[in-house]
């Protein structure tokens, strides 16, 4: 049974995408939280914070370790975060005088959001590369048939003669848009997140901002002052993935309406109909128009999770992890949708 149909036993043949599956999997999580476990014990031992030896006893645990995560599961139920559980778990397995400096100076918030940095920053980077496969197929059928007639229409009517050029550029260019701003993300976006209790690592004095760098430079993430309350980064994440759905869902509907002409486009592959032989529908055209405006409604809960309250907020939180992993999950169909569209077209604009 599951609530998802991006991870649904079959509808996930349509809507799933196992790459971005594995990375909002429990185990892409947890070890993206030891991984911040792990760096932050570093960085905290360069910097004099904690012992060296203990830093590396906390590395080599977390290499190691595998939670009980039916434990993990019933801290959330009263914690409502696994960072308690999995510190206490951490801490037994660490031992000795070591287990004291696990987690020094963080909170739950540092360890939930770093992780998800970690996954969005993989999954951007994955995304970028299917917006270029895409681009990539269509600049090759805008050189092959681009000089051929289309009628251009405005408003659903026949207007004027274009050719099919003028039409794939519509396609083209924003996805070329979308792709450098993905890409600029990797330096602008993606930061660790690390601010203790309130936001003030108390627990670091002096060497607060020093050992916040170093954790960042050891994560391959931005170094910027915490963001516990300041939800932008995830609004503009969320929106440019908005963005690219809405781009696909122009695309497939010009595909859709194209297809219904007859004569303006050749498409392979389609869905069939259980009750016409003779039809193939263009399934994953129209699927690009369905993702596009599943996206649409999702970024008003977005930006609903940005009012969190005073200096860190448990509910507008807890809506953001119910919103982005589904956003995420219908930006990757909707890309793998679109690079097999791509593929399928035979022939663009009059023979």
């Amino acid at each position: 049974m599951t609530y998802s149909a991006f991870d649904h036993p079959y509808l996930s043949g349509l809507l799933g995408d196992e790459a971005v599956a594995a990375e909002f999997s429990a185990a892409a999580d947890i070890r993206a939280m030891l991984a911040f476990e792990a760096a932050l014990a570093r960085a905290e031992a360069q910097h004099g914070v904690i012992p060296h030896a203990a830093a590396d006893r906390i590395t080599e645990a977390c290499r190691a370790f595998s939670p009980d995560v039916a434990a993990l599961r019933r801290g959330v139920a009263v914690d409502g975060v696994a960072v308690p559980e999995l510190v206490r778990q951490l801490r037994r397995a660490v031992g000795e005088e070591a287990a004291e400096h696990v987690h020094f100076g963080a909170t739950s918030q540092d360890v939930i959001d770093t992780s998800l940095m970690l996954r969005l920053k993989a999954i951007g980077e994955l995304f970028s590369g299917r917006l270029g496969e895409i681009v990539a197929v269509l600049e090759e059928g805008a050189g092959q048939w681009g000089e051929r007639p289309l009628m251009g229409r405005t408003r659903m009517q026949a207007a004027i003669p274009i050719t099919v050029t003028d039409r794939m550029r519509c396609w083209i260019e924003p996805l070329l848009d979308h792709q450098d701003r993905l890409d600029a993300m990797d330096i602008d976006l993606f930061a660790v997140q690390f601010g203790g209790a309130a936001g003030t690592l108390d627990k670091l004095k002096d060497k607060a901002d020093a050992v916040r760098a170093t954790l960042a430079e050891e994560l391959a993430l931005i170094d910027c002052p915490q963001w516990h309350s300041q939800r932008a980064a995830i609004a503009d994440f969320a929106h440019l993935l908005s963005l690219i759905t809405g781009s696909l869902g122009k695309f497939g509907q010009d595909i859709a309406l194209m297809a219904q002409t007859g004569d303006e486009i050749v498409l392979a592959g389609g869905g069939s109909s259980s009750a016409m032989a003779h039809k193939q529908n263009p399934v994953a055209a129209e699927v690009l128009v369905t993702l596009a405006r599943f996206n649409a409604t999702q970024i008003s809960g977005i930006h609903q999770a940005v009012v969190h309250e005073q200096e860190r907020s448990g509910s507008a939180w807890t809506l953001e992890w119910l919103l982005l992993p589904q956003i995420v999950g219908a930006t990757a169909a909707a890309l793998r949708l679109a690079a097999e569209l791509a593929g399928n077209i035979k022939r663009l604009g009059a023979a």
